[in-house]
């Protein structure tokens, strides 16, 4: 098998989200899961994604942490087609469907950006009662005073998906963004307790207009992560049923500065409330995995 290091939702080698890219050769079989999991281990990124042609202008792709499968990976979609479109197996102008755990998705191969379809956006619950704010702002290491305001709007903690469940979390501004420390086992049991990915913290008071945010995912062995397009496409959901965002909406999110990888992320919302996620990626390396 062939495998790549990628870094997406960048156009620079060291920024963005690293990826590791496995292509499985058509008349191959996907490889057993333990080994999947074993291999994602292995690369030592957040998530690998293991991608197979099985038709024409369709793709199957498998997304492994370090600790276990998991849906579907914005960054590491971007990453593959990246990937598939450096060599020549897929083409500029084209949309192609790629068939994931969390459903059948379009991808799109723009001439700037490759953008992806996210899943069905569902609100999931709120987190509105006092205790559990307190509690959820605390183990981020924050402070929940005065943090979920955005032009008189209050903003609570929402977990919303577009193919992973996350928790949206509001701060006032990027100050307050930046200095978040979480407690990562207890975060870890709150993403177990809440059944989702983890949180997902953002600001929409920036200077420079832009949605600033971070991920943090320790459950799935990922204490913070450059840029995910799965929770990104999830704000943009919430940013729309918050009264934010309207629909035919282009919106930019810009995470990881504090992991000293900024990375750029794209979304659309169409006016049927589908979103699209984009942005580039560069390769880094590649090589042979010899199993």
């Amino acid at each position: 098998m062939k495998f790549y290091i990628v870094d997406a939702f960048s156009n620079q080698i060291f920024g963005g989200n690293p990826a590791g890219i496995v292509l499985i050769g058509e008349k191959n079989d996907f490889p057993s899961e333990e080994i999947m999991r074993k291999t994602a281990a292995e690369l030592r990124y957040s998530e690998t994604a293991f991608v197979k042609k099985i038709a024409e202008k369709e793709f199957r792709t498998r997304y492994f942490t370090p600790a276990a499968e998991v849906d579907l990976c914005g960054h590491a979609t971007i990453g593959s087609f990246s990937v598939l479109l450096s060599e020549g197996i897929v083409k500029p102008g084209e949309i192609y469907i790629n068939h994931t755990l969390a459903g059948t998705l379009n991808i799109e191969i723009g001439e700037e950006a490759i953008f992806m379809d996210m899943g069905e956006p569902k609100e999931l619950f709120k987190i509105d009662a006092k205790e559990d704010i307190v509690e959820l702002y605390g183990i981020m290491g924050i402070s929940d005073e005065n943090q979920g305001l955005f032009n008189d709007i209050e903003l609570f903690a929402q977990a919303i998906s577009t193919g992973l469940p996350d928790i949206m979390l509001p701060v006032r501004d990027e100050n307050q963004l930046n200095s978040i420390s979480p407690d990562f086992k207890a975060l870890s049991e709150l993403s177990e307790r809440y059944k989702v990915v983890g949180v997902h913290a953002f600001t929409v008071n920036a200077a420079d207009g832009n949605i600033h945010c971070r991920n943090f995912a320790p459950l799935y062995d990922i204490d913070e992560e450059a840029a995910t397009g799965t929770s990104n496409g999830a704000l943009t959901y919430y940013l729309y049923l918050n009264n934010i965002i309207d629909k035919d909406s282009v919106n930019q999110f810009i995470q990881g500065e504090t992991m000293g990888r900024p990375s750029k992320i794209i979304s659309k919302l169409m006016s049927d409330e589908k979103i699209q996620i984009g942005g580039n990626a560069v390769i880094l390396a590649c090589g042979n995995i010899n199993i």
